[in-house]
């Protein structure tokens, strides 16, 4: 039965839609009690305020105060209008998710060599429904995230990748979200699973896009699941309209010795929150988190990293660059939390941002909350303007100010993209960030 709770600010609206989604659903009966706590646990929490304190750079009115319809179906995609979301030189397996709803034919075959699956989530509750309700929201907190209450609440279609025991996937499998003009503004909330057995290695690309200029509220989660020894590379790349809100969040379980790098691009959205959190719960497991945000005129990308140590031996790296221009603004929370029982752990955590503008607004705050005493943990955080020395040097041998300014701003991001290991990836997001560069075209000559 739908739940019985009076609806916080600005929630009535999707109490309503549950209501209608219960009334018409059918599938599994395991998932409906799981739905209706998540959705009695989001009408508890209501939308957060600037007075939470994991939210007081974010004000979500604009959001909160918008009426978004969930995504009606029969919008037309076709390749051509894809053909921009490729990477050349590697082949990959392909799922598109049209305005939230798996399309077939712009995808792939479900089936992989090896035993792999890669296929839609809705698809996966039919070929592998055990695995599916093993690890399905078994991992994120929404007791105490709103948004993950919600997508969980409405979880209906994502992607599904299964990678078995000691399989090596050659293909990385690739995620793409579009979303399209709809008679009213709408609401999508795509649910990935991603489970990487022990032994096995794979990677995984989410991409976020919009073929137009469009409002649009996409809420994602993506669940990953490491087992012992297993090798993931995921990257997270957001370009959607200027207009959309997007909340997506990462939710990392790492077994023994696992080692996961999860990467994330931001470029799009009107406004932002970027939720990272891996849970290194095997003894020796190792992450990289990794990640450039690029906002612009009156963007704001908000970042919230959050890694748990909670077995020994354990490592970790942040590494976080912004850079923003005219009057957008951005925030990086990064927090690392050391268990009692994570004795050896190093943890490191970098967050660098350059403002190009008087206007442009940085807020960021490193947090370490260490209950272990035999550990290694650093952070740090800059927030500063491109430096006049290096410009003054590049120019006296001869290079024009505007050619010097760019070099420093791409060299500022390559710190970042270097450490994605996949080069034709990294390749498709050089170019992304020379596009976004002011005067990037300087770059594309010098190539």
């Amino acid at each position: 039965m739908t739940p019985k709770v009076e609806a916080g600010k600005g929630l009535e609206i999707y109490l309503e839609q549950f209501r209608r989604l219960e009334n018409g659903a059918g599938g599994h009966e395991w998932l409906r009690p799981v739905r209706q706590a998540a959705m009695a646990r989001s009408s508890e929490l209501g939308f957060p305020t600037v007075r939470d304190e994991d939210w007081k750079f974010t004000n979500l009115a604009p959001l909160s105060k918008k009426a978004f319809a969930p995504a009606a179906g029969g919008a037309k995609v076709s390749l051509d209008d894809l053909s921009g979301f490729v990477f050349r030189g590697q082949e990959s397996a392909r799922l598109v998710f049209v305005n939230g709803r798996y399309d077939p034919e712009l995808s792939d075959s479900c089936a992989q060599p090896g035993g792999v699956l890669a296929c839609s989530l809705r698809q996966s509750l039919e070929l592998q429904p055990e695995l599916v309700k093993l690890h399905l929201a078994k991992y994120l907190d929404y007791e105490h995230d709103f948004f993950g209450a919600l997508n969980t609440a409405f979880v209906e279609d994502g992607g599904f990748v299964y990678v078995p025991d000691r399989v090596v996937v050659e293909r990385p499998i690739h995620l793409i979200y579009v979303s399209t003009e709809t008679p009213s503004p709408a609401v999508t909330y795509p649910r990935n699973l991603i489970i990487v057995g022990e032994a096995a290695e794979g990677a995984v690309v989410e991409e976020y896009v919009s073929l137009g200029g469009e409002e649009y509220f996409t809420n994602a989660v993506t669940e990953i699941v490491a087992g012992p020894s297993a090798v993931l590379e995921h990257y997270r790349v957001q370009r959607e309209s200027r207009r959309a809100f997007n909340v997506g969040t990462v939710r990392v379980q790492q077994l023994r010795s696992s080692n996961v790098s999860t990467h994330g691009i931001h470029l799009g959205g009107g406004l932002v929150r970027n939720n990272v959190h891996p849970v290194l719960a095997g003894e020796g497991a190792e992450c990289l988190i990794n990640g450039v945000f690029l906002p612009a005129g009156k963007q704001h990308i908000d970042n919230f990293m959050r890694v748990e140590h909670a077995s020994p031996h354990c490592d970790s790296r942040q590494f976080y660059n912004g850079i923003l221009n005219d009057s957008a603004s951005g925030v990086f929370s990064g927090r690392i939390i050391v268990h009692n029982e994570a004795q050896k752990t190093d943890a490191k955590q970098t967050n660098r941002n350059l403002l190009l503008t008087d206007e442009a607004q940085m807020d960021s705050k490193p947090q370490l909350e260490i209950y272990a005493d035999d550990v290694k943990c650093t952070h740090g955080a800059t927030i500063g303007q491109l430096d006049d020395d290096a410009i003054f040097y590049l120019r006296a041998r001869g290079v024009p100010e505007e050619t010097a300014r760019t070099l420093l701003l791409f060299g500022f991001a390559a710190e970042n993209l270097e450490r994605m290991r996949l080069a034709p990836i990294r390749d498709y997001v050089e170019n992304l960030v020379t596009e976004w560069l002011p005067h990037g075209e300087v770059l594309k000559k010098l190539r």
